[in-house]
């Protein structure tokens, strides 16, 4: 890879204490005993999260005695160091922050998946070029400027793989990091000539003219996992109970949200979180909701990370992966 830029938040993280958080959903006498416990959760301010932000607001958690505090974040990796300082108790993100952290014997694991692309049809996430790139294949985001979230995770090890496919030279893309919400801005500024985004950003930005390029997991990795679930190691001893509670709260979450029943529900906790007009809110692409881990893609994109050169080694996944 080129030299990379960086714009907007990188690897040292804020979170904003009163913001996302959706802990109104009060139990009932009958649903929990005592006080309810405090859990952090940092997430990021995409579509995907209306599941959690839905679970929350139709009591699932509270159920369990769990109020949930949702904290923005902008990826997994910048997750982690607030998650092993006791920030925050869970993250949800892209599983490259625990490779690393794996590599580097911090203690995070995976308990759970959260959200999956789509192993065929309109994919959750997509390289998305300016209409002045003039770029309409892979092969052509070779020696352009293509933003990311996070460098050095699944977005660019699966743009790299799709351009090499499609005939491209993989080594000559200049990946810049650029949070989502602020790739519509630096696309129409020249600053970048691609980006990798998620909804409800790959609907706005084809909505004004831009165009999609490839949808990289689904050409790489069908069904790859988006987003995972994560915590520390120690805490699976030393807070058992609220991780099985935790755990078992999210399971019920992503089941709801992936019920066709409650689709009008999770498209509303976009609405009331996320600052999207609401035929936006309305027609955005919603994940394959899960909590079961898929093991075999995650060792798939460590592979392809490998061969990359953006890990030097492999994770241990029987130390990584714990499924609750």
């Amino acid at each position: 890879m080129k030299k990379t830029l960086t714009f907007g938040l990188i690897a040292t993280m804020a979170f904003a204490l009163t913001a996302c958080t959706d802990s109104d959903a009060t139990p009932t006498d009958d649903q929990t005993d005592g006080e309810l416990r405090q859990v952090r959760v940092a997430a990021l301010p995409i579509t995907e999260t209306a599941a959690l932000w839905g679970g929350i607001e139709a009591g699932i958690f509270a159920e369990r005695g769990i109020e949930v505090e949702v904290l923005p974040a902008q990826g997994g990796a910048q997750a982690i160091p607030a998650l092993i300082n006791g920030d925050i108790d869970f993250a949800i993100g892209q599983p490259f922050g625990p490779f690393r952290a794996d590599l580097q014997d911090l203690g995070v694991v995976l308990i759970g998946n959260y959200a999956s692309s789509y192993a065929e049809g309109d994919d959750i996430n997509a390289v998305v070029a300016s209409a002045a790139s003039g770029i309409t294949r892979p092969a052509e985001l070779a020696g352009r400027r293509v933003a990311v979230n996070s460098l050095g995770a699944a977005g660019d090890v699966t743009i790299m793989a799709a351009v090499e496919q499609d005939g491209g030279d993989p080594t000559t893309i200049e990946f810049v990091e650029v949070a989502f919400p602020d790739v519509p801005a630096q696309l129409e500024a020249g600053n970048i000539e691609a980006a990798w985004v998620p909804e409800p950003f790959v609907t706005q930005l084809r909505e004004r003219g831009d165009a999609v390029v490839v949808e990289p997991y689904q050409a790489v990795i069908p069904g790859l996992a988006t987003l995972t679930t994560i915590t520390l190691a120690d805490s699976l001893e030393s807070d058992a109970e609220l991780i099985a509670d935790f755990s078992a709260a999210m399971q019920e979450t992503l089941e709801w949200a992936q019920d066709p029943a409650n689709e009008a529900d999770v498209r509303q906790a976009i609405k009331d979180n996320l600052e999207l007009p609401e035929a936006v809110a309305d027609s955005v692409r919603l994940p394959e909701f899960g909590w079961e881990l898929d093991r075999a893609s995650l060792e798939a994109l460590a592979t392809l990370a490998g061969e990359y050169g953006v890990l030097d080694e492999q994770p241990d996944f029987d130390r990584l992966i714990q499924q609750q």
